[in-house]
């Protein structure tokens, strides 16, 4: 993937580090109830942010992914954790937060038949059973094509669908493990025409080398399986065994990105260098809704 990048990060690469009471609240909660979140398997650089406003992306499934994608910095190997209480758990928490908008996400679990669809599929339910008015979003991995998998997800009907594509198309084989770009797109039309009144969400990070007129082929794809919502942020290499970064890219050209997939259709694109699949998704709601003209 080339060299790494020359200079120093940038000034507009910030973190905030306030780990006030809500932050060491919820961090508390979560391990009592032995919860995983993405915001601490991931190292997302918003922790501090989102848990001072009570938002965490909870991570079913346990916390041993069975990819290595170069990017990421959950940990990779053979899971031993399925624990079928877990949605009751993550219903708990979410009603203890008293969440408006709640995120799930997983490991990959290609150990399993269905991918843990029938997990994901529960939580939502319990979810919906604690906290009727909360939004429920999942993000989910491809489940290696199986739309059996994708139907047990979709039937339990999530606000918004979310499956990230993560980088262009070109650089997808050497980003990514085992995903492919073209399933990406055949898992997010697919969801579509199983119940085209859920919005779909993916996301991309730049950073690894990728064109501009790249980044915008992205944008049509998406859109062409009528993908509703689009984040774009800023790659940032979690250690030293994962990919360089090649470039850090400013924010005047998130910004035109973000121009340029409102321009094409989407109903929401949140872009900047601080942006990960789950920020600000509670602000995205409405929009979604509103893009399949859903109250």
């Amino acid at each position: 993937m080339g060299s790494k990048v020359k200079e120093p990060k940038p000034e507009w690469i910030k973190i905030k580090l306030t780990a006030g009471e809500p932050y060491q609240e919820i961090k508390t909660m979560m391990r009592s109830k032995t919860l995983h979140t993405v915001c601490e398997e991931a190292r997302c650089p918003n922790i501090y942010e989102c848990w001072a406003n009570r938002t965490a992306t909870f991570m079913i499934l346990g916390d041993i992914c069975t990819r290595a994608c170069r990017f990421c910095a959950v940990n990779t190997g053979l899971p031993t954790e399925l624990d079928l209480e877990e949605p009751e758990r993550v219903a708990e928490a979410a009603e203890q937060m008293n969440l408006q908008h709640c995120v799930v996400t997983s490991v990959a679990r290609d150990d399993l038949k269905d991918g843990g669809a029938s997990i994901f599929a529960e939580t939502i339910k319990a979810i919906r059973r604690k906290l009727p008015l909360c939004s429920v979003e999942v993000l989910i991995p491809d489940f290696l094509g199986n739309k059996e998998a994708l139907q047990i997800v979709m039937d339990a009907k999530p606000d918004i669908l979310n499956h990230n594509i993560e980088t262009v198309e070109r650089l997808s084989d050497q980003v990514r493990a085992k995903a492919k770009y073209e399933r990406s797109l055949e898992l997010l039309k697919t969801s579509k025409e199983m119940n085209p009144n859920i919005p779909t969400k993916s996301s991309i990070m730049l950073g690894l080398g990728e064109e501009w007129d790249e980044i915008l082929q992205t944008m049509d794809d998406l859109r062409s399986v009528d993908c509703n919502i689009m984040t774009i942020g800023q790659y940032l290499q979690p250690s030293d065994k994962h990919l360089y970064v090649k470039r850090y890219v400013t924010p005047e050209e998130f910004a035109e990105l973000k121009k340029e997939g409102l321009a094409r259709g989407f109903s929401h694109v949140e872009s900047g260098p601080m942006v990960r699949s789950s920020y600000h998704a509670h602000e995205q709601v409405k929009s979604a809704a509103n893009a399949n003209n859903v109250v």
